[in-house]
């Protein structure tokens, strides 16, 4: 039986997960979190085989679960659904140590391959994502995208910014000194050749890394 948690701050996404999960006979669902700090405790907690992880939350983001799942050696393989198929995304939650990555519009036939395979300990990629990934490498240009540049903690740090919050909850939320957080900041900044938060999230809306555009006020 493959033992599995769902962590999204979305109940009606979890719902529509427990009721495909529900009808296999393989799969259990052994419980839910609405965000990453408790799904954290869920997966420390019940160590299941696999926890399908959004990852836009509040708190503590999928990238960051990802990352202290990994830290931690917990038995747990992180399937990451995101709205998300720009490519520069997945690569860095794939570096960070996630067993799959699918897109909220996947089939349910999907879903369910993609956790039986991640159970089995091999890797899972939405297959227009994976070719995404495979011609970027080919292509020695990456995909395109200004983000590309931007390691996984820059890019973790964008993300909030394009989100409007506050560089304290972004420290607090990554568990670093305010001082480390405008340092990747101002990196991430200068590789992406702009200077306010505002210029980044429409940056970010045009190449899919935010569901929505910060607006100026």
């Amino acid at each position: 039986m493959i033992r599995t948690v769902l962590i999204d701050d979305h109940e009606l996404v979890r719902t529509g997960f427990r009721m495909i999960l529900a009808a296999q006979a393989d799969i259990t669902v052994v419980g839910e979190a609405a965000d990453g700090e408790n799904g954290l405790a869920l997966i420390r907690r019940e160590k299941p085989d696999v926890a399908l992880v959004d990852v836009h939350m509040p708190g503590l983001s999928g990238v960051e679960l990802t990352e202290r799942v990994q830290r931690a050696k917990l038995p747990t393989r992180i399937i990451i659904l995101s709205m998300v198929s720009d490519s520069p995304f997945p690569r860095r939650l794939l570096e960070a140590g996630a067993g799959g990555y699918l897109t909220k519009g996947c089939a349910a036939e999907e879903l369910l391959r993609a956790i039986r395979v991640v159970a089995d300990g091999r890797r899972y990629l939405a297959q227009h994502v994976a070719e995404q990934l495979a011609l970027s490498a080919l292509d020695g240009h990456g995909s395109g995208s200004p983000f590309e540049t931007l390691t996984a903690r820059e890019l973790e740090v964008a993300m909030m910014l394009a989100q409007g919050r506050e560089m304290r909850e972004i420290a607090q939320v990554m568990n670093l000194s305010a001082k480390t957080v405008a340092t990747y900041k101002y990196r991430l900044f200068d590789k992406l050749h702009i200077d306010n938060t505002v210029a980044l999230a429409h940056l970010a809306g045009q190449h899919g890394l935010i569901d929505r555009p910060l607006t100026a006020p």
